[in-house]
């Protein structure tokens, strides 16, 4: 009868055999009164030892799931094991729209199936080879001591003090005027997107942001119900002649803006234009949402401030940001920047959807970054990146046939092909000689952008780098005759 007990490397055994003489037992394989083996008689079926044996037996015994009688041995005890009649339900026909607009847009599902044998330029998540591990186990152990009962518990919707108070820090020295400013802490930046979508009034139900964005906001504005109105790039950022016509002619909720090293196209948006931006919508008192995308990663020129340090006291500019793509993505740590008002109601959003952010998340990476590890470990990043960058940079222009050429830093590069080359059709060909990148225009508000591509390096090895670029290259021209 046990003969299906396979053993797990790394999990205590004891538990394994509990588990499993518990699966056995309510399921019905074994039967209420039925004697179990002897502990000795058990150990030597299972070839395991005795004391193993005798602790999942006690474990189960005090869990009321045998019963054991001096003198003859341990029996199961009663188990409700009786199901009801069983039904299917079809529940694709039980899902609401945007559910399925959701899948619709989900690129995870349906986009290119990869292997870890091919060169993928897909992600723009940082490089996991440089995670500073030791410096942060060192931070989760002091963490630990000096409060873990405390960051093991319930938090807080607005999320841990220590970390909003060095966050606001953080914040002023990049030039922020933080008076009448708060901060909430979130799950990343999609959930502080999504909270602020769900919590502001959809007056006119329509943003404005750049043409092409970022894929995720997209389609949280989608789901959310928005109209999207894009405005093309020029090579120092948005069009601002184009914004003011558009704003002219039409009433907007917000704008949606990535000023640092935008995401698809890695544009950084000159301090020039900044300027006129936030003059422009100051006068027409409209909201900016600034996504801080990979301020961090100017490899050259002098440091730019973000919209929010623009807006002097005013308080029109929401900020947005994370860690999350050049130090530990999977942490999840946001935080939205804002007025403290909108920051008080934002809370109580919070509150009822995931009621905090990981306490002890957040607690270790305040640690982290007050121990001044995240500068150190910046420099080093910075010095990697930095290399990709002019090695994929200086491979494109060897190999590639392309119209336009963007990205002032960061971890990716975006290209407009020439002729009006379908990347999706280069793809396909791509994919058969074992490189993969992402599509442009799934970037794009406007269905537009068929022939763009984003390439991202971060990843890969150099020698990955200069291989997936001569492919694509090698592609365009004897396939597409770029």
């Amino acid at each position: 009868m046990f003969n299906d007990f396979k053993l797990i490397e790394g999990r205590p055994v004891y538990i394994q055999l509990k588990e499993y003489l518990k699966r056995m037992i309510t399921s019905g394989h074994l039967l209420e009164n039925q004697k179990l083996p002897s502990t000795r008689e058990l150990s030597s079926l299972l070839s395991i030892s005795r004391n193993t044996v005798l602790t999942a037996y006690a474990d189960l015994e005090q869990e009321g799931l045998i019963y054991a009688v001096k003198g003859k041995g341990n029996f199961v005890s009663h188990v409700e094991t009786l199901k009801s009649a069983s039904i299917q339900l079809n529940w694709t026909e039980k899902i609401n729209e945007q559910t399925y607009l959701a899948d619709e847009l989900d690129l995870m599902k349906h986009g290119v199936r990869w292997n870890h044998d091919m060169i993928s330029f897909n992600s723009i998540a940082p490089d996991e080879k440089l995670f500073d591990v030791e410096n942060f186990k060192r931070a989760f152990l002091n963490r630990m001591a000096i409060e873990g009962n405390i960051v093991l518990n319930y938090g807080y919707a607005k999320g841990y003090k220590p970390l909003i108070e060095y966050l606001l820090r953080y914040m002023e020295v990049k030039g922020v005027d933080i008076r009448n400013k708060d901060i909430l802490i979130t799950n990343g930046f999609t959930e502080g997107l999504d909270l602020l979508l769900s919590s502001i009034n959809k007056k006119n139900g329509r943003i404005i942001c750049e043409n092409p964005t970022h894929h995720t906001a997209l389609k949280l504005f989608r789901l959310h119900g928005f109209e999207i109105e894009g405005i093309e790039l020029d090579d120092d950022g948005i069009d601002v002649s184009k914004l003011k016509s558009f704003l002219s002619k039409k009433e907007y909720d917000f704008a949606y803006l990535i000023p640092s090293y935008h995401n698809p196209t890695g544009i950084v948006t000159s301090s020039e234009k900044r300027k006129e931006i936030m003059e422009l919508f100051s006068a027409y008192k409209l909201p900016i949402v600034e996504d801080g995308f990979n301020e961090e990663l100017r490899y050259s020129g002098s440091h730019l401030a973000p919209l929010a340090a623009f807006a002097g006291a005013g308080n029109n500019v929401i900020y947005i940001s994370s860690f999350s793509k050049i130090l530990f993505p999977g942490l999840r740590v946001g935080w939205i920047l804002a007025d403290k008002d909108l920051i008080y109601y934002l809370e109580s959003m919070k509150r009822a959807r995931t009621i905090h952010t990981s306490t002890l998340d957040q607690a270790v990476l305040f640690q982290y970054l007050n121990d001044g590890c995240f500068e150190k470990y910046l420099k080093k990043a910075k010095s990697v990146y930095k290399k990709k960058y002019e090695l994929a940079v200086h491979t494109c222009q060897q190999a590639i046939p392309y119209k336009r050429m963007t990205g002032d830093g960061g971890l990716h590069l975006f290209l407009e092909l020439e002729n009006n080359i379908d990347s999706r059709s280069l793809l396909e060909k791509c994919y058969q000689k074992g490189v993969v990148f992402l599509p442009g225009d799934v970037f794009y508000t406007d269905e537009s952008g068929k022939d763009t591509l984003r390439l991202g390096f971060s990843r890969l090895k150099e020698r990955e780098i200069t291989q997936g670029i001569k492919i694509i290259g090698d592609t365009l021209k004897n396939d597409f005759g770029g």
